[in-house]
């Protein structure tokens, strides 16, 4: 079922110009862009995977990752097919770089994603495994339903989007954890397909000009974007341009889609590298996708208690109060808090969307 699409308009030579991600597509009749999901189609632009997603799962939180934005809590996650980059490393590419629309077997309606998400206990929404920018009209929409049901709404997204698009796509989301993957334009035009200062210009404008709570994830990868320099300038730039309180997470590399000849990224690069970040006067830096107990401590930036421990996606212990202030101090911690209670946890929960949940396997 192909959806009407937004943030296009027509060329003087008889194409379409799609203007949501900065390539910038220029479509003749039938042509797909470079997301291979918007599509011309006779005298528009239409999204073909609105209301059909690569499946639903309920993850913790602090795997999008989140460590910032009500710890502890479920998120309700799904994704589309396709995508706007052609990262080299894509660690979801069976999902992003997916050509065969008819996998897409899960239909479901923004109404029936929020309330199966409620229905599941969940706090929020997430669109992820492969970027939301590419569905946005389907994403937005299941964000006004989300809110309509009190849940929020999250985006786990490349940041690669127009100026022309961005605002009224962020207007609906409550938080975005956004994959700066290097700190090189050379990177992104080799690596990725694509151009580094567009995801600069989203981070500065969601920071500065936006109610979103934003965090940063960078993959490291060895030889490639892992070196000393290159995150300290990127920590730098973090520091500065967007300020010492976003969480940024170092997450580890493992082979994956057209890079199987690179090794595993050792868990001695993500430790020098926090401890970069730190230096630079960064205050929350974390990282990922290794078993690192240190790496996963949220503390107080005025008495340096620990404020929430972790273990993978575990919290072993929770220090705030319900305003998301240190309980020894009460200097207030950078984020969004409520009540905590019981932790979700590290279970993963596929799901059904049109299935009510058990009494005995609900969270």
């Amino acid at each position: 079922m192909n959806y009407p699409a937004r943030y296009w308009h027509h060329l003087d030579d008889g194409r379409i110009q799609c203007d949501l991600c900065p390539r910038y597509c220029r479509l003749h009749a039938d042509q797909r862009g470079a997301c291979f999901v918007r599509m011309r189609e006779g005298d528009a632009i239409v999204l073909t995977t609105y209301g059909r997603s690569s499946g639903f799962c309920i993850d913790p939180i602090e795997k999008k990752p989140l460590n910032h934005f009500y710890p502890g809590t479920s998120v309700f996650s799904f994704g589309t097919a396709g995508c706007n980059l052609a990262c080299k490393f894509c660690q979801n590419w069976d999902i992003s770089k997916s050509r065969d629309m008819d996998r897409l077997m899960d239909a479901a309606s923004p109404e029936e994603i929020a309330r199966t998400a409620a229905d599941w206990g969940c706090s929020s929404v997430a669109f992820t495994y492969n970027d939301p920018v590419i569905f946005a009209e389907y994403a937005i929409d299941t964000a006004k339903a989300c809110h309509a049901l009190g849940l929020k709404a999250v985006a786990v997204t490349a940041g690669y989007i127009t100026e022309l698009a961005r605002a009224e796509f962020y207007a609906h989301m409550d938080a975005a954890n956004v994959d700066l993957k290097a700190f090189t334009d050379e990177f992104y035009v080799r690596e990725c397909g694509a151009h580094l200062q567009p995801v600069l210009d989203t981070l500065k404008w969601l920071v500065h000009e936006s109610d979103v709570w934003v965090e940063i994830t960078t993959l490291l990868i060895p030889g490639l974007n892992d070196s000393e320099d290159e995150v300290r300038a990127l920590s730098q730039w973090v520091a500065k341009e967007l300020g010492t309180e976003v969480p940024l997470h170092f997450t580890a590399f493992h082979p994956d889609f057209k890079l199987t000849d690179l090794p595993p990224t050792p868990p001695a690069t993500l430790t020098r590298s926090r401890r970069i970040a730190l230096a630079e006067g960064l205050k929350h830096v974390y990282t990922g996708n290794v078993h690192d107990r240190e790496g996963g401590i949220t503390r107080c930036t005025h008495c340096g208690a620990a404020l929430i421990e972790r273990d993978w996606y575990e919290i072993l212990d929770y220090a705030l109060d319900d305003t998301g202030a240190c309980r020894k101090c009460g200097t207030a911690l950078a984020g969004r808090f409520g009540h905590f209670s019981s932790p979700f946890g590290s279970r993963r929960i596929p799901v059904a969307i049109h299935r009510q949940p058990a009494a005995h396997a609900k969270p």
